[in-house]
């Protein structure tokens, strides 16, 4: 099939469901099982990065990566102890239904793994409204490498210049930008709007219930409304 649809690509965790807190407690603990003291506030900015990228961030990427995979699944086991209570943020679900209704090919691109991905499409419960996945377990790198972004411009069969990525952090502001794709931010995850304009976000909302609230004046308005 050409590459030549629009895709609305949606990070989740931060973005749709509200999760970045629970996430920088999980790694706190995990890495405190480790022998590692890393402050909350530098595991925070982190969050929106995969596993991978996340480790060498914090850690070093010279670091002896004997305990990686340990570390990785108590930060799992740790965050599962919150997926009965996890919820997706208010409009979530109705902001992809509306994107899919305008016509655009509604894909969920986000560092989670597959198991995780599971729990967060449960939560969302907006299955209907999504055309493809794209998740950690699927690419070499995740962000803020552009691999996800590609590879969910790949499922929807779009290109990225008619595209627009929707995420709370400024790695996915990043990834986005190496893709060639404009992105748009929410502050849900806890990055400042300021931050995500400077990394290069094209506009920046409240929340991604605001952003439907605006819809009409967004680069989503309707498909290659954003292209450049």
């Amino acid at each position: 099939m050409a590459a030549d649809g629009a895709a609305a690509l949606f990070d989740v965790d931060g973005t749709l469901v509200d999760t970045v807190y629970l996430h920088t407690l999980a790694w706190w603990q995990a890495l405190a099982q480790y022998g590692h003291e890393v402050d909350a506030a530098r595991i925070h900015r982190a969050i929106g990065m995969g596993s991978d990228q996340l480790l060498d961030h914090l850690l070093g990427d010279d670091r002896d990566r004997s305990e990686d995979d340990a570390v990785e699944a108590a930060h799992l086991a740790l965050y599962a102890q919150h997926w009965p209570g996890l919820r997706a943020f208010p409009g979530a679900g109705d902001l992809l239904r509306e994107c899919a209704g305008r016509g655009w090919r509604v894909v969920l691109s986000t560092s989670a793994s597959g198991r995780e991905l599971e729990v967060l499409r449960r939560v969302l419960d907006a299955d209907d409204a999504v055309h493809a996945v794209a998740h950690s377990d699927g690419v070499a790198a995740s962000k803020p490498a552009p691999d996800l972004v590609h590879r969910a411009l790949e499922q929807a069969a779009a290109r990225a210049d008619r595209s627009v990525f929707v995420g709370d952090s400024v790695w996915d502001v990043e990834a986005a930008g190496r893709a060639g794709t404009p992105c748009v931010g929410v502050e849900t995850g806890g990055f400042a709007a300021a931050e995500l304009r400077g990394t290069g976000a094209v506009e920046v909302h409240p929340s991604v219930g605001a952003l439907l609230d605006g819809l009409d004046d967004s680069v989503l308005a309707r498909p290659g409304a954003g292209a450049r």
